[in-house]
Order: C-alpha cells, then sequence, then structure tokens
C-alpha cells in the first residue's frame, strides 16, 4: 500500500445489515471515515433480502454499496475441501461460518479498488470471528496485501460496555434507525452454508425457543413422503443432482431447499472456540449434512482400508486450522494436496433418502468399488479352511504369545 492510502479516510466494512454492521456504520460515521460496505452474498438470502441489505447500506448513509457475488468463491474455496476432508470440527460443527474468509477476500479487492488500506468489521472481542477476518487479512496471498490496517468497531465498545448488544441497538435507535425483532434476540448468521443461532436463551444454556429456528422445519412439520436424491462425483466432487449436472454452488443451494423440509442438518452444539471460551450455538446446514453423507458413502467403498483409515486425520488437521483462523497457512494447502490425490477414484452416484431428522446413503455405484470377485463378506469366500487359519494365526501371534508366556 502506498503512503495516499495510508491517508486515505475511506474505509470498507464487511456489510450484513445484521446488528453488529448496521451499528458500525454510524459509528465509523462520526469518527471522520467515509464508509463503503461491501456485501459478499455467500448464499442463504434471497433477491428481496438483498434489496433489504442494500437499502439498509443507504438509509445509514454510507458513502457507496456494493453486492459480490459469493457462491462460486464459497464452493471451491470451501465446501469442496471440506467436503473431501469429511469430517465435522469436534466430530459435530460443519464450520457454516467459513464464509469469512472469502469476505475478507471482497473487502480487499474493494479497498485496492478505492486505493484504501482501511477495512473494518463488526466481529466482537469474544468470539472467532475476530481471529478469522483479522489473519485472513494478514495473511491475504495478495501481492498487494500488506500495511493493512484493521479497525473493529464492537471490539472497541466492548472496553466501556460489556452489554454490547444492548449498547449497540440504543446507539441506533438513538439516532433514529431501527433494529429488527429477531435481531434483538439472536446473532443471526445466514449463508448457503447453513443458518447459525446464538445469543439469548442458547447462551444461557436452555433449551432454544421457537424463534431460534432457520430453515429447518421441526417435527410436526415434515412431509409424509420420503425423499431420494442422486448424487455424482467425480474427483470427490458432487457435480450432478438427479441426473443434472449443476454448478457447486446451485447444486448446494438446492439441496438446502430440498432437505430443511425434513429437518436434516439441524443440531445444538457446544464447542472448544479459538479463544478459549466456550461457544454454544443451534446450526442448521440441510445441504452440507447431505453432501457429506453421500460422499462418505462412495469413499468408504472405493478408498483402500489404509486410505479409510488414516485420511480423517488429515481432515480434522484441516477443520482445525479453518476453524481456527489458518485458512492461508501453507499446511493448509498442504493437506489440501493430499486430499486432492485422496479423490482420484472417487467416482459414481450415490442414492440419499431422509424420511426426516436424518438423512442416509441407501445405494452406491461406481466402477472403483473395492469388490473381490470371489468373495462377499460373512457370506461366501474363495479360500478355504486352512488358509482363513494360517490368516488369523499370524495376524493375532503377539497377542497369543502375550497370553500363553504371561499366564497366571
Amino acid at each position: 500500500m502506498n503512503a495516499s492510502a495510508s491517508d486515505s479516510k475511506d474505509i470498507v466494512l464487511a456489510f450484513s445489515g445484521g446488528l453488529d454492521t448496521s451499528f458500525c456504520v454510524p459509528w465509523l460515521k462520526e469518527r471522520g471515515w467515509a464508509v463503503h460496505t461491501v456485501f459478499a452474498d455467500t448464499g442463504g438470502v434471497g433477491a428481496d433480502e438483498r434489496a433489504a441489505i442494500e437499502a439498509r447500506a443507504a438509509e445509514l448513509g454510507v458513502t457507496s454499496h456494493v453486492t459480490i457475488d459469493g457462491g462460486p468463491a464459497i464452493w471451491d474455496g470451501f465446501v469442496k475441501p471440506f467436503v473431501q476432508a469429511g469430517e465435522a470440527y469436534q466430530g459435530q460443527y460443519p464450520l457454516l461460518v467459513s464464509d469469512r474468509y472469502l469476505i475478507v477476500d471482497a473487502a480487499l479487492a474493494r479497498a485496492r479498488d478505492l486505493g484504501t488500506n482501511a477495512i473494518a468489521h463488526g466481529c466482537t472481542g469474544m468470539g472467532n470471528d475476530q481471529v478469522r477476518f483479522d489473519l485472513a487479512v494478514k495473511a491475504s496471498p495478495h501481492p498487494t496485501c500488506s500495511g493493512w490496517r484493521i479497525v473493529a468497531p464492537i471490539r472497541e465498545i466492548q472496553k466501556e460496555h460489556t452489554q454490547t448488544r444492548a449498547y449497540e441497538q440504543a446507539y441506533l435507535e438513538e439516532r433514529g434507525f431501527g433494529v429488527q425483532t429477531r435481531q434483538k434476540s439472536y446473532t443471526i448468521n445466514e449463508n448457503l452454508l447453513g443458518v447459525t443461532l446464538s445469543g439469548g436463551e442458547i447462551d444461557r444454556w436452555e433449551a432454544p425457543g421457537e424463534g431460534a429456528r432457520g430453515w429447518c422445519a421441526p417435527r410436526s412439520a415434515w412431509p409424509v413422503e420420503p425423499l431420494q436424491v442422486r448424487l455424482r462425483f467425480v474427483g470427490g466432487e458432487a457435480v450432478a443432482l438427479d441426473g443434472e449436472e449443476v454448478p457447486g454452488a446451485q447444486l448446494l443451494a438446492r439441496l438446502n431447499t430440498m432437505f430443511a423440509p425434513y429437518g436434516v442438518g439441524r443440531g445444538i452444539y457446544t464447542g472448544d472456540t479459538t479463544i478459549g471460551l466456550k461457544g454454544r450455538i443451534v446450526y442448521e446446514a440441510p445441504g452440507l449434512t447431505a453432501l457429506l453423507a453421500a460422499h462418505r458413502a462412495l469413499e468408504e467403498a472405493v478408498l483402500s482400508k489404509q486410505q479409510n483409515r488414516y485420511k480423517p486425520e488429515v481432515g480434522r488437521k484441516w477443520v482445525e486450522l479453518v476453524y481456527e483462523g489458518f485458512y492461508h497457512d501453507p499446511l493448509k494447502t498442504d493437506l489440501e494436496a493430499f486430499l486432492a490425490s485422496s479423490q482420484r477414484m472417487v467416482n459414481g452416484e450415490v442414492m440419499l433418502e431422509t424420511r426426516g431428522g436424518r438423512v442416509d446413503a441407501v445405494a452406491v455405484r461406481s466402477p472403483h468399488i473395492l469388490n473381490a470377485s470371489g468373495a462377499t463378506y460373512a457370506q461366501s469366500a474363495d479360500w478355504g479352511v486352512a488358509e482363513a487359519e494360517g490368516f488369523i494365526k499370524l495376524f493375532g501371534m503377539s497377542s497369543t504369545l502375550w497370553a500363553e508366556i504371561n499366564k497366571p
């Protein structure tokens, strides 16, 4: 960044139209900044909501606002390697806020266009997103990414106000800006990957109320008829839905629409956050849950025994890096090289079925399934008794010797 960029009073704010980023606009303006908002549309919103976000930015008095289509980037940059990794954080959470990295990319691109080095975000000082956002800025691989100034208004007000959400609401209302009712109760994140909700009774370790619901229908509203869906994979990437080739981001959006009415992918999760606190959220990820189920079923059939045993270790490390903000760490790139190699034979079609609440891979077809031509597990074999007994003798020799030598 040159000296003029450092002197600029233009600042780019990653904007969603929610409580936190809405608060950031007047707060920044009152400190002399010309605020340029960027909404990176990473899915989860329709045309009406996109228009509402643009209207909110205008209502708050921003200098400029742009909307970026982040769907293809989030598929290639997160969904594809995440599904191939096949692991959730701490065995449960499907990293639904990983669009943050693509949002940072969009904000940095806008800042370069404006000739400024100032970036702002609405992350709190209590959560993980501040780490993801700041590290994604500082470690961005773009050759001009250096000397960035990061402004985090919510972190700033925490120095003086412990009840930040209440303060933000009052601050906006005093300046004539309304606050949506649901925003007063919950922090809601929604994108192509799914929905997360925190705040209110969720933070109090109580049962989530009816308002703590995003896309997934409650049990009473599940359809009576089961849903069946066919997914085709090439090189470990989903490329077709029910026989129709569909771009990745559109495919995931369709899966969300199809499986959400059946309540698939909803859970309550308590995890160890990057900064050391316990984090409790309600999450909903119908499409990702379906993708993971199909991909795992295909992998189990076509990978070798040793691949299936070792690969989860790589997947868990990849997930930890992304969760904790190390999206641009070289180890992540190294792990993705392994994952890509492991997917060479992950080609085929999987039939998924749900009757509500869960999804199962009920059929798998692939030319690479590791079938033995003369044997079927627990049914038939083309070897004899002597061969089986010899295998068992050698395979268990260490344990057998220990038992014989150390008899009481």
